[in-house]
């Protein structure tokens, strides 16, 4: 499976990192073959919302040539779904099997046309921004429909990551890997279309 990361500046790092973190143990523990991920981005380094820098592997790839994409969010998605040279880039992402968002990663999903009469989740601040681009929004975890799968704020990326995990396996490995990270919080075993933990 090759996963291609999503960064942008002004992106929120957390966003990125749980789901990052928790989706990278299945190559860790040889829990399905030949997975690989891509740090992709529109241009060579960029800066998120702390000034954290990061370098990305690749400038604009083709991001259909990859099995998964993954958006994370960050206030600056609020402008870049109107930059139509990001969008573009982020619209290679068509034909790719899963497409993944966290928070208002959600909101460069729905600009791209990938949420059209799918449910979906985000930040609870950006349920309105969400709005327009979807059928219809929740107030979840994770939002699955179909391949489409989005979470929710900030720290719900854990959670998004540990689901997909849980999805691609079984859930013995998402266990394993729930300790790994030493987090309590995601309930295995519920793995629904609309994750709402107790």
């Amino acid at each position: 499976m090759k996963m291609a990361f999503v960064i942008f500046d002004g992106m929120t790092s957390m966003d990125f990192v749980g789901f990052y973190e928790a989706v990278t143990w299945l190559s860790i523990l040889k829990a399905k073959e030949d997975v690989s991920w891509t740090f992709c981005a529109d241009k060579a380094e960029i800066t998120d919302d702390r000034g954290l820098k990061m370098k990305s592997d690749a400038v604009q790839p083709n991001l259909g040539d990859y099995d998964l994409v993954f958006f994370p969010g960050g206030l600056s998605t609020r402008t870049l779904r109107f930059d139509e040279n990001f969008m573009d880039w982020i619209r290679t992402a068509e034909p790719v099997s899963y497409k993944i968002s966290v928070c208002t990663g959600a909101l460069l999903m729905g600009a791209a046309g990938f949420l059209n009469g799918k449910r979906a989740t985000t930040n609870s601040s950006a349920y309105e921004l969400l709005a327009p681009y979807c059928a219809e929004v929740i107030s979840a975890r994770v939002v699955r429909d179909g391949h489409t799968i989005t979470g929710a704020g900030v720290t719900a990326s854990i959670d998004l990551g540990l689901y997909l995990v849980e999805m691609l396996t079984n859930t013995e490995t998402v266990l394993q890997v729930q300790q790994k990270l030493e987090y309590p919080y995601y309930q295995a075993g519920k793995l629904q279309d609309v994750y709402m933990p107790t």
